[in-house]
């Protein structure tokens, strides 16, 4: 995020609002990442609508790497293993939250769900708390 700037997030936020409202309007689906991936993962089910959008949130971001030529614009400090369980950790979360920050942030709180609202601001609450911890209490213990 060196080079962000309003125009970035303006358009990137009108391209998911978009989508978000399409999915809602043609299947009467909540553009849920976790909801959608999860429905990929039980048996039965509608999977070709969640397949195709998985697959065009892989094209989307082979798209920016073939226009912009960067592999991963945004360094990663930690390592794969750590990743990997901090998106376990995330999916834990999700499942036990009933949904991630697309399906509440995005979709709920556009459709005034209280529920969402409350979720959404649990997960900026414990973002703000996680980057204040590792970048300002920890920071200074490594």
């Amino acid at each position: 995020m060196e080079n962000f700037t309003p125009y970035s997030g303006l358009f990137g936020g009108v391209l998911i609002g978009t989508a978000s409202v399409l999915l809602l309007v043609a299947n009467g689906h909540i553009a849920g990442i976790s909801g959608i991936v999860s429905g990929l993962l039980v048996a039965g089910g509608e999977k070709g609508w969640r397949w195709m959008f998985v697959l065009g949130l892989w094209i989307g971001a082979l798209a920016y790497i073939f226009a912009t030529g960067a592999l991963f614009p945004v360094a990663i400090p930690g390592s794969w293993p750590l990743m990997a369980v901090a998106g376990l950790i995330v999916g834990f979360g999700t499942r036990m939250g009933g949904g991630c920050t697309s399906g509440h942030g995005i979709c709920g709180i556009a459709r005034f769900s209280k529920r969402s609202l409350v979720a959404t601001l649990v997960f900026m609450l414990s973002a703000i708390v996680t980057v204040f911890v590792t970048r300002h209490l920890l920071a200074g213990a490594a």
